[in-house]
Order: structure tokens, then C-alpha cells, then sequence
């Protein structure tokens, strides 16, 4: 079982679970604004050793806009519960149908939004069924697998997650310095204390299984060009991931929308979300107006 780790939602927020024909899955669920028109819906799909607490500083200014949010932890993520050795529920198939599920379970057409790993997740979902989605944003999410010194990183941790305990992982993390969310505009989701708690919450099996997707993914954009939905491409101006270049690339061969922030690295959500915030519900907003919605 997952230990709670108590962060608290952001204003109007609520932490629940979401139930799906796939389980149960754990959410921060933020509704309109009060007195604010009803514009949309939004899943968000977190990245790699990530959770939806790393939208945690989007839910208040996209609600502001008139945009529901609903945060997911994914399956063996956080507070979403899964195996702890088996890889096999961590395929990246059945990732991308908890995805479908956790839409269905809204019972509303999604914009859909996957940072990241996330990102990848959510694509392979598209490329499943894209109906349930009124949009789809590849949020510092690239077109195939991670940069050269990005797969090191994940090998290093595979090689670490086989001799030793996720505590004595995170152990060796910190001797390396302290994790990027403890800095800048992120500290505002909790201390180390709660960091460490996220980290323990994950299942291994879901770290190896995902870690090893991000190393050997295929280049899907075509694929993806190929179905009917408004697309956007979001990042910060600087990125170790995927090289902001690669995704104005791949931006270009989607058509689609394409934000950048400035002042903002492979997380925006975290290190400029009011920006974040507004580049999302802008391409929103175009959606709802190119669809007459407006």
C-alpha cells in the first residue's frame, strides 16, 4: 500500500480517487472557478518519477480560465496503487489504457495533457482512440526516445534499483545534490521530507518498466500526424530531455500549436506556471473557437 503523503490541494481543489473500469486511480481534482463559465475539462498525465502534484500550481489560474483539472497519478505512481515487481501492468499498452479509462471515467470529451513520459503515455492512448480527447499537448514531451546523457541517467538508476532499497536509492540521489523540485518555484510542493515519501510511494517495477520505455521509443510522430485532433507542442526554452529543437521539429511535422516559455526548462509547470497556464488555455480558447464552441 501507498503512504499518503499530504500535500495540500490547491484552493478549490480536491484529492480523491478516481474510479475506472481499470481501478481506482489517485487525483487532484479542481473544478471552475467560482463565477467563471464552464470553458473545458483537462487530464494531466505526469512524467517520469513524477505526480500530479506536479500540477499543482496550474489548477488555480487554469481554473481562473474557466478549465476544470483533474491530476492523475498514474498506475504503481505515487499514491496509485499497482505491483511492485511485476513490469508487465507497466507496459506502455496498458499505461496508455488507463489513460482511455481514467477519460472515460470523466464522462465528458478531455483535452488531454502528458508531460514528459506522460506525454508518451498519453500519445500511445491517441493512437489507441482519440475520440474521448477534444485536444492533445506534448508537454516537454519528445517524438521518440530521450537524449544520450538522459538514457545514462536512467541506466544508473536501474543499475542502483537492482542492489539496492528505494530508501537507499534516494539516499544516493541527495549525495548527488538535492532533487530539482526542492528549488525555485517547485519548494512550494512540499520539503524534503514529502519528496522522499513520493519516492518511496513508487513501485520499482513501474520505474524500471517506464525508465526502460523512455531509452528505446520509437519516433510515433507520423502516427500521430495522421489523427484528427488540434495538437500542441508546450516547453521551456531550455531543455536536457529532448533538445528544444527536436520539438519545434516535431511541432512542425504535427501542425501543431507551438508554446515556449521562457524562462523554463523541462518542467514549465513547475518553474513558470502562470505562463504555462495561460499558453495552455490559449490553445484551448483556439480550439473552442475553431470548433464554434465560442
Amino acid at each position: 500500500m501507498t503512504t499518503p503523503i499530504s500535500f495540500t490541494p490547491p484552493p478549490g481543489a480536491r484529492a480523491h480517487r478516481l474510479h475506472t473500469a481499470r481501478g481506482e486511480f489517485a487525483v487532484v481534482d479542481a473544478p471552475v472557478a467560482a463565477g467563471v463559465e464552464p470553458r473545458g475539462v483537462a487530464l494531466l498525465v505526469p512524467g517520469f518519477t513524477g505526480s500530479k502534484e506536479d500540477f499543482h500550481l496550474l489548477h488555480e489560474p487554469l481554473a481562473a480560465r474557466g478549465y476544470r483539472t483533474v491530476a492523475v497519478d498514474g498506475r504503481g505512481q505515487n499514491e496509485s496503487d499497482g505491483p511492485a515487481h511485476d513490469e508487465a501492468p507497466y507496459a506502455q499498452q496498458e499505461l496508455a489504457r488507463d489513460v482511455l479509462a481514467q477519460a472515460a471515467a470523466l464522462d465528458t470529451p478531455v483535452h488531454l495533457v502528458g508531460h514528459s513520459l506522460g506525454g508518451q503515455i498519453a500519445r500511445a492512448a491517441v493512437l489507441l482512440d482519440h475520440s474521448p480527447f477534444v485536444s492533445f499537448t506534448l508537454l516537454s514531451s519528445g517524438p521518440g526516445r530521450i537524449s544520450p546523457a538522459q538514457q545514462q541517467r536512467v541506466r544508473l538508476l536501474h543499475e542502483a534499483l537492482a542492489v539496492l532499497t528505494m530508501s537507499e536509492v534516494w539516499e544516493a540521489i541527495l549525495a548527488m545534490g538535492p532533487p530539482e523540485e526542492v528549488g525555485g518555484p517547485a519548494r512550494g510542493l512540499g520539503g524534503l521530507a514529502r519528496l522522499r515519501q513520493r519516492w518511496l510511494n513508487h513501485k520499482p517495477a513501474q520505474l524500471l518498466a517506464t525508465g526502460r520505455q523512455l531509452t528505446v521509443e520509437p519516433d510515433r510522430v507520423d502516427e500521430l500526424a495522421a489523427v484528427p485532433l488540434p495538437f500542441h507542442v508546450l516547453s521551456g526554452a531550455r531543455d536536457d530531455t529532448w533538445p528544444v529543437t527536436v520539438l519545434d521539429g516535431m511541432g512542425v511535422r504535427l501542425g501543431a500549436h507551438r508554446t515556449v516559455v521562457p524562462d523554463a526548462e523541462h518542467s514549465p509547470n513547475m518553474d513558470q506556471p502562470l505562463p504555462t497556464a495561460h499558453g495552455l488555455a490559449d490553445f484551448w480558447d483556439k480550439v473552442r473557437q475553431d470548433r464554434g464552441d465560442l
